[in-house]
């Protein structure tokens, strides 16, 4: 063995088509572009979307429903979560960053708390919003929901 004939392995490399080098590479003339039209041209560009003439995607389905600009979204959080979050971490006040450093939600998140499941513990709660029922789970055990 020696390093200096070293080679890579038979069929693991291939040349690059040289093409538009004259007729006799086999490549020449029209330079593997076919015959005429846009796509044999220098500098052509389709559109997105463009289907060849055909009616495009975008313009045979109909439009459909509306966003709405002032829609407000929240990350929804359920009491139950809330309360395994303090058993697991032993906390009395849940805070907003307690929900980002457990991985619940992103810091840029809206968070909602909502009343499915129970809590066992007196808590105090920060969040955005709550659901009515998630406010009346939290104060009947003395609790307190914190808007911020």
């Amino acid at each position: 063995m020696n390093l200096s004939k070293l080679k890579p392995a038979c069929g693991s490399t291939h040349l690059r088509k040289r093409i538009g080098r004259g007729i006799g590479s086999g490549l020449g003339g029209t330079s593997t572009r076919g015959h005429k039209g846009a796509k044999s041209r220098s500098g052509y560009h389709s559109k997105i979307g463009f289907e060849g003439g055909q009616m495009p995607l975008q313009r045979r389905v109909p439009k459909f429903g509306f966003k709405n600009i002032n829609r407000i979204a929240y990350k929804a959080i359920n009491l139950d979560t809330i309360q395994k979050l303090a058993d697991d971490k032993s906390l009395t006040k849940i805070a907003f960053q307690d929900l980002v450093n457990a991985g619940f939600v992103s810091s840029n998140h809206l968070v909602k708390i909502l009343g499915k499941g129970s809590i066992t513990s007196k808590l105090e709660v920060e969040a955005n919003a709550f659901s009515q029922s998630a406010i009346a789970a939290i104060e009947a055990l003395g609790g307190n929901a914190v808007k911020l």
